[in-house]
């Protein structure tokens, strides 16, 4: 009896350790694998609104890790740009692309910060509408093409400007679009090939049809293809031109609200796949058609981020409350994939949250693990395959606690821009930690690029470029 009762407390001993076991295992953070982004991440081009399919990520940079703008420590050239411009830099290997809109008036300057007012800027003067090719090695202005000038047809929010959506590149052509309602393709040497009118770019408020905030959404390439994503007040539309002639190859009515997001292409088994961020349905096309594929409902009223893919899901956010739904669809998702009020998954989307999904910035796939930022700086860290939270910290301090900027990401580290122009740096993986603090004395509302060992800084009035001495990123 003795004999049996002590092996029956060791096995119940045994079993005690497992389950305790199991349970740290659990509760223990999946180890983090940035070298995983690898194939995807940029070296020394960054084509589009947050480099290739908006992921927002590069590797082989290695940057200084302390840098100073006052100082010029770690700062290779810092180049002005005049006018007004929200818009992000590109980079095609040795050039530097930016847009800008240059005020009659002189006007420069923004309403940052936390404030929930969407006020039109009082801004009618006549404006130039311009994009800027720099050298990437020194910051020198190779060329500068005016692309339109006029009244702008409609008005900016205080804290939007006339030339908001970020240029694309494939090396061959440059492609910008403009407040103004102007598609412009130049060819590398900046030589105009083509141009399209898409009308009045009407985009703002859901509820107040006449409060105007300005256009946003970014051109892409793909393949031979120009895609234009155009929610308005009325008679939205996605389109897509043919990049040597400017011909339509297609273009989609769209029933939707007015949207500031970029689309995102990625390969799937069916085809490439066109995903769109919008209010009524976030939608996929199929992208060499404009055919619809799926559509997901339950969004928030006004989206901006944009989509990213990852782990073989599509994460698409939004922020404006009270749905800020966060969504991990799955590629092979096909018809209404909408959920029930009362479901947080089903065939088509791998996990959800109701909560939790940023209002401006797109958030950043990044190794095991995807990272949303808050207007307010909170940065929260999931597991991308599951959406278990890992943390949620503020990454903003003193005066740098309003974010707009995407944040972007190289060799370990995530940057994160601050308004107030602060550049935050933080280790990535499931640890919070905050690397170094790095104020660059002007605003600064743009996502910035990494390319060619230099992070490309757009502020109020300049690009800045910051890197190592030597420059050997691959």
């Amino acid at each position: 009896m003795r004999l049996w009762f002590l092996f029956f407390v060791a096995i119940t001993i045994h079993l005690i350790t497992l389950s305790a076991s199991a349970d740290e295992r659990e509760k223990k953070p999946i180890a983090d694998d940035w070298k995983r982004d690898n194939a995807i991440a940029a070296r020394t081009v960054w084509p589009s609104f947050r480099g290739r399919a908006a992921r927002g990520i590069a590797v082989g940079q290695h940057l200084p890790e302390q840098w100073n703008t006052e100082k010029g420590e770690g700062v290779r050239w810092k180049t002005p740009i005049p006018g007004l411009g929200n818009s992000c830099p590109v980079v095609w290997k040795e050039k530097v692309f930016v847009t800008t809109a240059v005020s009659s008036a002189g006007i420069t300057k923004l309403k940052i910060g936390l404030y929930g007012a969407g006020e039109s800027a009082n801004d009618k003067s006549k404006h130039s509408w311009r994009l800027y090719c720099l050298d990437h090695a020194t910051g020198r202005i190779l060329w500068q093409r005016v692309a339109h000038e006029g009244v702008p047809p409609v008005s900016r929010h205080t804290k939007s400007s006339q030339a908001n959506s970020t240029p694309a590149t494939d090396g061959k052509h440059v492609v910008a679009l403009f407040n103004s309602g102007g598609l412009h393709c130049y060819n590398m040497d900046g030589k105009l090939l083509w141009k399209k009118d898409l009308g009045v770019l009407n985009s703002g408020a859901f509820d107040v049809v006449d409060l105007q905030w300005g256009f946003g959404s970014s051109p892409i390439i793909y393949e031979n293809m120009v895609i234009v994503q155009c929610d308005l007040q009325a008679d939205s539309f996605l389109t897509a031109f043919e990049i040597n002639s400017g011909k339509q190859i297609w273009r989609v009515p769209r029933d939707e609200l007015p949207s500031w997001g970029t689309p995102t292409i990625c390969e799937t088994v069916s085809g490439p796949l066109l995903i769109v961020n919008a209010t009524n349905f976030v939608r996929g096309y199929e992208a060499r058609t404009g055919k619809l594929r799926w559509k997901l409902a339950r969004n928030a009223f006004i989206t901006v981020p944009t989509p990213i893919v990852g782990h073989d899901l599509i994460f698409v956010t939004s922020g404006y409350r009270p749905i800020q739904p966060i969504y991990a669809v799955k590629l092979n998702a096909v018809g209404d994939i909408s959920l029930d009020e009362k479901q947080d998954s089903n065939k088509h989307i791998a996990w959800s949250k109701s909560r939790g999904g940023p209002y401006l910035p797109t958030p950043i796939l990044y190794g095991n693990y995807l990272y949303t930022l808050g207007n307010d700086g909170i940065l929260t860290c999931y597991e991308a395959k599951t959406g278990k939270q890992i943390y949620r910290k503020r990454c903003g301090n003193g005066a740098a606690t309003s974010f707009t900027a995407s944040p972007v990401a190289a060799d370990g580290k995530i940057y994160v821009t601050a308004e107030a122009g602060v550049v935050t740096a933080i280790k990535t993986g499931p640890e919070f930690e905050i690397l170094s603090r790095h104020p660059i004395g002007e605003y600064c509302l743009s996502t910035p690029a990494i390319a060619g060992g230099r992070l490309l800084l757009r502020t109020q009035s300049h690009v800045i470029a910051i890197g190592a001495e030597k420059n050997d990123a691959e």
